[in-house]
């Protein structure tokens, strides 16, 4: 996956069309059960790889919350953070971003507590993952979701040549307002995932499984109650260190992304000539 090519001119009309201005969330996210394509149970390997297309791939994977009221996270996104969030990254010098959508849920009493999609560069196929994932909206009285679901997989289930071949690591971001539950049971991830051999793991053994092959960052959203909880906050700190953001307002989410892969990439990305002006983003 992840050719094509990213036309926010394109983009644009599609939203226009589809209506993802002035749809609400329900409308926009019709998926009442996961999407058969986004279900983990079976999947081996989600790829991102290099083309004559996109040379020089950078994978990038958003794990969203789709639990209670953190489905205002994908509709902003569907409405103006996307285009923003991949327009800034080109704009920047980085050509090649390939973004792969998920959800996280509560492994622990969801239906579909892991949802993922394909890493992609076109607005096209970007929108359609997008708005295929399943608003669950449960999750549980335990205190936590599975935010580790994302460390497992980035590590256990993608492969990404922008590591491979150019020792770079992609970028990986959770985003939302509660804890990540402690840890979780291989029986668990056999459900989840499908025939293999699984032990018990703590969210910390993932993370740094996950650290190895991509920047990791955990975007907490201060909205809600849970959002501004102190305990939660410190808890994340003492997990993730300089990687935990603490996001005001959901409506700065895709800067702040992209701000972020911009300063790590400093250096390592291609400058503009001198005096070229800037065209239309076709990515």
């Amino acid at each position: 996956m992840g050719g094509g090519t990213y036309s926010t001119f394109d983009r644009h009309t599609r939203a226009l069309d589809e209506g993802y201005y002035t749809k609400s969330t329900q409308e926009i996210f019709k998926q009442r059960t996961i999407n058969n394509a986004m279900n983990p149970h079976g999947i081996v390997v989600r790829e991102s790889r290099d083309s004559a297309e996109h040379p020089k791939s950078l994978a990038i994977m958003l794990f969203l919350d789709v639990t209670g009221s953190m489905g205002s996270i994908p509709h902003f996104l569907v409405k103006q953070g996307l285009p923003a969030f991949v327009e800034s990254i080109i704009n920047a010098g980085i050509p090649d971003p390939q973004v792969l959508f998920a959800g996280i849920g509560d492994h622990e009493c969801d239906d579909a507590p892991l949802q993922v999609g394909q890493f992609e560069s076109s607005d096209e196929l970007l929108d359609k993952w997008l708005t295929d994932l399943y608003l669950e909206g449960h999750g549980g009285g335990n205190y936590g979701e599975s935010y580790l679901l994302a460390w497992y997989f980035a590590a256990k289930h993608t492969a990404i040549d922008c590591l491979e071949k150019r020792k770079q690591k992609g970028f990986l971001f959770t985003i939302g307002d509660e804890p990540t539950l402690n840890s979780i049971p291989g029986h668990s991830l056999k459900q989840i995932m499908g025939d293999g051999q699984y032990e018990d793991v703590a969210a910390t053994i993932l993370l740094d499984k996950a650290r190895e092959k991509y920047n990791v960052y955990h975007l907490h959203l201060r909205e809600g109650s849970n959002g501004t909880r102190q305990d939660v906050m410190d808890g994340w700190k003492q997990l993730m260190g300089k990687d935990l953001i603490i996001v005001e307002r959901k409506e700065t989410v895709a800067d702040i992304m992209a701000e972020t892969i911009v300063k790590s990439m400093v250096g390592k990305i291609e400058q503009p000539v001198p005096g070229e002006k800037p065209t239309e983003t076709i990515l």
